[in-house]
């Protein structure tokens, strides 16, 4: 018997294996509609966090983004010279007050729609059959948690 006459078995099926692999694809396509509109999933990611999270703190922001306090505070301080959020109470000593800003708000508009527009793409109608199960999945999950 030589190797060549030795087949692998199919593959051991991981869930988390192919979770992370969709969910780098999702990324990558997410990231290249955002890549127009000067965001990342990230700064997406945080935009929104204080979109929706009035009040929230930078160890909140850390803790919801699954980054550093310091990264926190440096990509806040990106969103803000971007014009994207203020900080309605910015005194040394005192509690940041962050919100989202106008033109914060029409931004993460259109990275609203980029979303869907990957979601559309990885599962809707004319997704693989296996990703449009795991978009149903996902969605009965969550059924009524969020609001879009």
């Amino acid at each position: 018997m030589t190797t060549d006459d030795v087949r692998p078995g199919p593959p051991v099926m991981s869930t988390s294996i192919f979770l992370l692999s969709l969910a780098r694809r999702i990324e990558t396509e997410l990231n290249a509609l955002l890549a127009p509109l000067d965001l990342t999933v990230s700064r997406l990611g945080l935009l929104g966090h204080i979109a929706v999270v009035p009040g929230a703190s930078f160890s909140d922001l850390a803790r919801m983004s699954g980054i550093t306090v310091q990264s926190a505070h440096g990509a806040v301080k990106a969103l803000a010279a971007a014009g994207l959020v203020r900080d309605r109470n910015a005194r040394a000593g005192s509690a940041s007050t962050l919100e989202i800003t106008a033109e914060g708000a029409r931004l993460l508009e259109a990275a609203q729609r980029a979303a869907a527009e990957v979601d559309d793409r990885m599962f809707g109608a004319d997704a693989d059959p296996v990703h449009r199960q795991v978009g149903d999945a996902v969605r009965a999950a969550f059924a009524g948690r969020f609001t879009s």
